[in-house]
Order: structure tokens, then C-alpha cells, then sequence
């Protein structure tokens, strides 16, 4: 059998690709004594061939096709490819082939297919649930769970689907093998996930990276480090990888290495699947210097020349940060590994942690709403009778359907199944206060002067962890630590320029008529607000910090600087190529409740500066706090009715030949605005050109 593999292993790898023992203990309790197998491993060491190798000898066997659940599609598709370099036939579900689902099914049953790789998330799409997965457990040849470390909550990268594995373990024929891998998972993830696969055996190997060098630079700027990388990515091997933390950031990053005469690309969860294949294969082949992605490209993608990643940015976990840059180096003798940290990177940290699970008493809502609809109701009908925005709903509804208290129905619909439901306070505080001590960790990890290695190494439970001799810590920088006067003030210029839209709402939200709101379909033309601008966003590399600044701080009037933005901004509009179609003829404060002395000065220099009428202000009539936390349905609701327009501001705007500028500090969800928007054009004015300090996305 070793024979037989070691045949199958030079197909897929090459004619030098040797089994390594760890991986035929792995491959023998698979095929021959049928075991649940964990290994945890480094990346490349080469957990992919243990699954194709062990299909292989299977299905010499007589056994059925090889299920293997995998979180990414760049992931499922360099599997695909390394699947038929061995001569076996692998096919994919995911939201990417929608049109090619019939007939990979057919194939399923046909027997034709070796592998079917299928996202967690397909595993309770109803159809798929019902129809295709009893079959595909039942006569599943071996199960694999790859990037494992997502079962576990404890992981840095938990996702409530892949809790629906415990389901499918459990539907499996008698002496079904399975396989688990990740290479992330510290001691405590480890035994969560050999604890769900039931008698596991555990093959944990040395994390250690003998081609990764690595550094940090601390640098006192975002255009600092924007600079820095613009000077000195020429410097840097080969092709590689720069990651960022917001997906503004990616584009920023981008297009400012562009305007340096770099070829990168742009790479985001918000990027179009095309988008992200046509980025993928030029990074593969070697096509441009760099892609510049978010989280968005991880596990998984398999470029064994990748000679650098560069973080601008840390990661909120060291455990994250070890899957990212293991990216690198896998079939080089040498690859950089650079962390740029920035302050900002604590505020993103907990803008994320706040998408946590949400409390006790959110969640019983929903499931009090399902219990009372008397049927499955959608995310789009449901989200209006709670007071969570999507994401989080969605979210919570995974967990919940996992827990047994809500199920997914054909149709996409939810519903609750009766089932008793407890919130587990206690777990979900103590995972909190271990992602905070992993933030603290990675700023360790930042200032360390030891080795970064071997701390990477210690925060993953490795026992064999000791100083690598290679990184900064151990042997000193080797990467400049300069950045000149021209690339700095190239960085400056490009992160200051100031101006984003802001987009009119033209639809209502679903649902409004079930929370009493009259509203529904498309807002009439003359109810709308004309296109607006914003100085930036607050995740921006360049004015997000400042804006964050002063946004968060105690109220006061517009400072100068951010005043300079705005004027910027302004100038922009009126002469650039998304001008206006007309210039504003008088001013409008939307009072706020929580920063009036600084959007009444930010009005009233607007109209100091235009030479404009400052018109008056339309008050604030509630606290719109909890409105600004929930979706669009509620934030409609909340804000409905509440703002008047005096009779003198009416009178005003009615006497106006333009529009006015209605003026604010922030746009969340835009719907402050419209509705503000709104009664000015109920009250007669021509037109409503919203404008912000800041968006927040």
C-alpha cells in the first residue's frame, strides 16, 4: 500500500515528492484501519496530499467519492487543479457555479465523481441537506474537514456552519474515515475538534517556517507606511501578498502602488468572483508584483514561489496571523514576512468584536418572532420585527439553527422549531476574554525584540518552539527602515485627497408596513435627496484616523484641519467630473444630539466660506442611538416622523432656485439623511445635496 501511495503522491507532487512518516501514519489509519484522523501541521507541509492519496488508494478499494468541506473558493480551486494532476475527478458546490449544480449531482449518483468539495454553508441549504447530503453520507468513501480550526468557537476564524459537521459525523456509515487538518489550532482548539470528531488521532507537527524571515516596522503614519511600501516593494522577492485590515484599505493600497508604477491588484470579499480569478491567476503566474487583499484571500491559496507578505496592518490574533503569512515561502529557500502595525488598528479590532454574537435578549426576540409567525419567515421579512442589522442576524441564525432552535427551510425561510434554547453567557465571556488577550498578544508580538517565530510558535502550544536565528529579533533588520521626503509627500497627497459619495436611498426597506410605516417600494423622486459627499471614510488609511479623532471625542467646533477637508471636498464637487448639476443656494444643519456645537459649526463656516444663506436647523426630535445600531427597517421606523421643518425653515428653502446643502456629521446608513432629505422636499425645497464629515463604511 505504501508503494501505492508513494506512486500516487510523485502524480500530484512531482517525480522528488517523498511521503513523509506523518503523512503515511495518516494515509494507513485512514485507508487501512478506517480512523478518524486530526493532523495539525504547518502550512505546506502537504495535509492536501494526504486527502488525494488516501482517495486514491479508497477508491482503488471499491469505496465511495470523497467529501471534503473547504471555507474558500480560492482554496477549492487549487484543490481542483491538484486533484487532476493525480487522475482524480473532483467537482465543487459553491455559490460561484450555481448553473453547474444539476449536473454535478447527476454525477454524484452516476458514481463518476472522486471528490466533491462543498462549502460549510452548503451543508444546510435545504435542498442540498435534504436531497443530495443523506446519499452523499451514506456511501461517502471518506469525509475531510479541511481548516478545522473553524469547528471550534475557541479558533480565531469560527464559522456556525461547520458546527453542522457534528450532523454529518453523525450520518456517515459505520467505518467511514475521517480527516480533519488545519494548521492553526493552539492546544485548547486541538481538543475541541478531536473531542467533536469522537476518538481521533492527533498528529500535531513542528510549526516551525525555515524559509520565513520576519520583521516588523513601526512607522508614526498611515502615509508613513504607505510610503515605505511604495519606495520598497521593488525590494521585496518575487510576487507576493500585501494584506490590509478593511477593504477600503485594499483599494487605497492599490491604487496608490499603481500611480508608483507597480502592478497589483485589488482583492476583497466584495469583489467580484471573476474579478477575484482573474487576481488569482496573475498572481499565480507571476503577472503583477502583489496582490493587495483583505482576510478575504487566506486559507488555502497555494502559490508555492510566494516570496513576501507584508501586513499593513496586525491582525487582531498572532493565531491569524501565522495562517497568513504561511502563505509564504512554501517552495522557496527564502521569503519576507513584514508587519507595518498601525494605532488604528485597535479601533477596527473592536468594530469587528462588536459583530459578536449578540445578547440574550436579541436573540430570544427572534425567536419569539419565528415561534409567533406561524410559518418560515425570510431574512428580508424577519429583519424588519428585530432589531439586529443583517449581518448579525444571519449570523445568529446559524448558530441558533446548529443549537436546534431554528431550522432553515426550502425556500429560504426560517423557522423555530419548538425546541428548548439556552444562552451560553458564561462560554460566550470567556471567548471574548480570550480574543482580548490574543489583541494583547499581537501587540506584544509587535514591539518584541526576541524571536518572532518562536513567539508565533508558543501562542500555537507548539512544544518544539525555540529562536528561529533568522527573523529581526534574532538577527536584526534587514529591510530599510527609512522613507524619503518625495515618497512621503507622494503618500501624503494621495491619502489627502478628501471627497467620497454619498449615495441617495431610492428604495424602502422591506417589511416597513409590519412595523407601522406606511412606506414601501421605491421613495418618489421628489422624496429623494440628489447625490452627496463626504471628506472619507472612517476605516480610510488617509482621513480615517482624523476623522475617527474628532468624531469620538468631546464635542466642539471643526477643527481647522478637518475644515480643510471639507473645503477640498467641496471644490472637488463643483468641478470635478461627478460635479453637481447645481450649486447649493442655501445651507441646512441636521441637528445632532450628541455633537450640536460641531455641526453647527461645520454649517455655519460652509456657508461662511460659499458665501451662502445658512438657512436654519431641522432639530433632532429623538434619540436616533439605538436607530444608528439596528438594520435599515428599524432605523426607518425610529426616524419616521421625526423630523419637522420649521415654518420660518420651510418658507426659506421654499424661496430657493437650487438646492440645499444639508449638512451632518456622519452617515451611517444613509437613512438619517433620507428622511431628513425627505421632509425638506415635503416643505417645498428644490433639491437636498446631503453632506458629511465621514461615512462609516
Amino acid at each position: 500500500m505504501r508503494h501505492e501511495a508513494e506512486v500516487t503522491l510523485k502524480k500530484l507532487a512531482g517525480p522528488s515528492a517523498e511521503l513523509r512518516e506523518d503523512q503515511w501514519t495518516a494515509i494507513e489509519a485512514l485507508v487501512a484501519q478506517h480512523r478518524r484522523v486530526l493532523c495539525v501541521q504547518r502550512t505546506g507541509w502537504g495535509k492536501s496530499a494526504v486527502y488525494f492519496v488516501a482517495t486514491a488508494l479508497l477508491r482503488a478499494r471499491g469505496a465511495g467519492p470523497t467529501v471534503i468541506v473547504s471555507p474558500l473558493l480560492a482554496l477549492m480551486r487549487n484543490q481542483v487543479d491538484a486533484a487532476a494532476r493525480a487522475g482524480i475527478a473532483a467537482r465543487t458546490i459553491n455559490s460561484a457555479n450555481l448553473e453547474e449544480w444539476d449536473a454535478i449531482t447527476a454525477e454524484i449518483a452516476a458514481g463518476s465523481i472522486d471528490v466533491l468539495l462543498v462549502s460549510p454553508e452548503r451543508l444546510n441549504n435545504p435542498a442540498f441537506r435534504d436531497d443530495v447530503l443523506p446519499k452523499l453520507a451514506a456511501t461517502a468513501g471518506l469525509l475531510v474537514v479541511d481548516e478545522a480550526h473553524c469547528v471550534s468557537d475557541w479558533g480565531h476564524d469560527f464559522r456556525p456552519d461547520y458546527r453542522r459537521l457534528r450532523t454529518l459525523l453523525l450520518d456517515l456509515a459505520p467505518g467511514t474515515p475521517v480527516l480533519a487538518t488545519t494548521a492553526t489550532a493552539n492546544s485548547r482548539v486541538t481538543a475541541d475538534v478531536a473531542e467533536q470528531l469522537g476518538d481521533a488521532l492527533v498528529l500535531r507537527g513542528s510549526l516551525d517556517r525555515e524559509s520565513l524571515r520576519m520583521g516588523s516596522l513601526t512607522l508614526p503614519s498611515p502615509s508613513h507606511r504607505l510610503a515605505w511600501l511604495g519606495e520598497h516593494l521593488r525590494d521585496l522577492p518575487g510576487s507576493g501578498i500585501i494584506y490590509t485590515l478593511t477593504v477600503a484599505g485594499a483599494h487605497e493600497t492599490a491604487a496608490f502602488l499603481r500611480s508608483q508604477g507597480y502592478d497589483v491588484a485589488a482583492y476583497t470579499g466584495k469583489s467580484e468572483d471573476a474579478d477575484r480569478r482573474d487576481a488569482e491567476a496573475d498572481l499565480l503566474g507571476n503577472r503583477i508584483k502583489a496582490l493587495v487583499a483583505t482576510s478575504a484571500l487566506g486559507m488555502g491559496f497555494d502559490k508555492p514561489d510566494l516570496g513576501f507578505v507584508v501586513h499593513l496592518g496586525a491582525p487582531s490574533s498572532p493565531i491569524a496571523y501565522y495562517q497568513q503569512v504561511g502563505r509564504a515561502g512554501r517552495a522557496v529557500e527564502k521569503a519576507d514576512v513584514l508587519l507595518l502595525p498601525g494605532k488604528e488598528d485597535a479601533d477596527i479590532w473592536r468594530y469587528f468584536a462588536s459583530l459578536a454574537f449578540p445578547p440574550e435578549h436579541q436573540v430570544r426576540a427572534v425567536i419569539d418572532v419565528l415561534a409567533a409567525s406561524g410559518r418560515p419567515l425570510s431574512i428580508q421579512a424577519l429583519e424588519p420585527r428585530v432589531e439586529l442589522r443583517r449581518g448579525r442576524l444571519e449570523l445568529m441564525l446559524k448558530v441558533l439553527d446548529v443549537d436546534g432552535a431554528v431550522r432553515r427551510v426550502r425556500g429560504g425561510g426560517w423557522e423555530a422549531t419548538g425546541a428548548e434554547w439556552r444562552h451560553d453567557t458564561e462560554r460566550y465571556a470567556r471567548i471574548a476574554a480570550a480574543r482580548e488577550a490574543e489583541q494583547e498578544a499581537m501587540r506584544q508580538y509587535a514591539a518584541l525584540t526576541s524571536c518572532r517565530l518562536e513567539f508565533l510558535r508558543r501562542q500555537l502550544d507548539d512544544p518544539e518552539a525555540a529562536p528561529c536565528g533568522r527573523c529581526d529579533g534574532c538577527a536584526g533588520a534587514w529591510y530599510a527602515t527609512e522613507v524619503s521626503p518625495e515618497a512621503l509627500d507622494a503618500a501624503r497627497a494621495h491619502l489627502g485627497r478628501a471627497g467620497v459619495e454619498i449615495a441617495p436611498r431610492k428604495l424602502w426597506p422591506t417589511g416597513l408596513p409590519t412595523v407601522g410605516v406606511p412606506l414601501s417600494g421605491k421613495i418618489p423622486a421628489g422624496e429623494q435627496s440628489l447625490p452627496g459627499r463626504a471628506i472619507g471614510r472612517l476605516s480610510d488609511l488617509g482621513w480615517g484616523e482624523r476623522l475617527r479623532a474628532v468624531l469620538t471625542g468631546p464635542d466642539g467646533p471643526l477643527p481647522d484641519e478637518l475644515f480643510n477637508g471639507v473645503v477640498a471636498t467641496l471644490a472637488e464637487w463643483a468641478k470635478g467630473d461627478a460635479r453637481w448639476e447645481q450649486r447649493p443656494a442655501g445651507v441646512v444643519v441636521l441637528g445632532s444630539q450628541h455633537a450640536p456645537e460641531l455641526v453647527a459649526s461645520l454649517g455655519a463656516r460652509i456657508a461662511a466660506v460659499g458665501r451662502l444663506p445658512l438657512l436654519g436647523t431641522i432639530p433632532a426630535a429623538r434619540s436616533t442611538d439605538t436607530a444608528s445600531r439596528t438594520n435599515s427597517a428599524q432605523r426607518v421606523r425610529a426616524l419616521y416622523g421625526g423630523f419637522e421643518v420649521p415654518a420660518d425653515l420651510a418658507a426659506a428653502v421654499r424661496s430657493l432656485d437650487g438646492p440645499v446643502l444639508l449638512v451632518d456629521d456622519v452617515v451611517d446608513s444613509g437613512w438619517t439623511m433620507a428622511l431628513a432629505a425627505r421632509a425638506l422636499r415635503q416643505a417645498g425645497a428644490p433639491g437636498v445635496l446631503p453632506f458629511a464629515l465621514a461615512l462609516t463604511a
